[in-house]
């Protein structure tokens, strides 16, 4: 009967002596590597290990390659593009002041076109665009042009108004040669 009673220990999960002392450190190791706060630990490690593995490569393998692409460009001869330049009359306006008091304006403007073609299809339209000009240029206060953001967006508004006005025609840019506020 003793060997009945040995069994059914066995069957409830208990091992002997020499099994159940080496099955339980490899389950608790187990356990342990797969528990959620080392796997919040591991999966990030493992992930900053790829990720600086294969950015180095980028920056040491695949950079290098490129640098020879870089040094066969600069042996072509670049042509320089297409462009001519408009120059309007010079525009003087009277602007709102902050107190009331005068104050003017005065613009010289250069437009960027395409070709010399265009430059000379463009003279036609001229009073056109210097009409959109003043009309813009008149609304302004002087609040409008102060520091380097107004400029932009004077330049912005300006070239948004000559394409209008020069429909066919594209212009490139609205250069600004010379503006003095008084």
């Amino acid at each position: 009967m003793a060997k009945k009673e040995a069994a059914p220990e066995a069957e409830e999960g208990a091992k002997p002596e020499g099994e159940a002392g080496e099955a339980a450190p490899k389950k608790g190791l187990l356990k342990k590597l797969l528990s959620k706060k080392m796997l919040m630990i591991i999966v990030p490690a493992l992930l900053l290990v790829v990720g600086g593995g294969g950015a180095g490569a980028y920056f040491f393998l695949i950079k290098k390659s490129d640098a020879g692409h870089e040094a066969k460009a600069e042996e072509v001869p670049l042509t320089p593009p297409k462009v001519a330049f408009s120059d309007m009359q010079d525009i003087l306006v009277n602007i709102q002041s902050n107190d009331g008091t005068p104050a003017y304006l005065k613009l010289g403007v250069s437009l960027e076109l395409e070709d010399e073609e265009q430059k000379t299809a463009m003279q036609p339209l001229m009073p056109r665009i210097t009409d959109q000009f003043q009309a813009y240029l008149r609304e302004l206060r002087l609040d409008d042009l102060k520091g380097s953001a107004g400029v932009l967006r004077l330049k912005e508004e300006l070239l948004r108004r000559v394409n209008v006005a020069a429909a066919p025609y594209k212009v490139r840019d609205v250069l600004l040669k010379e503006m003095i506020v008084q």
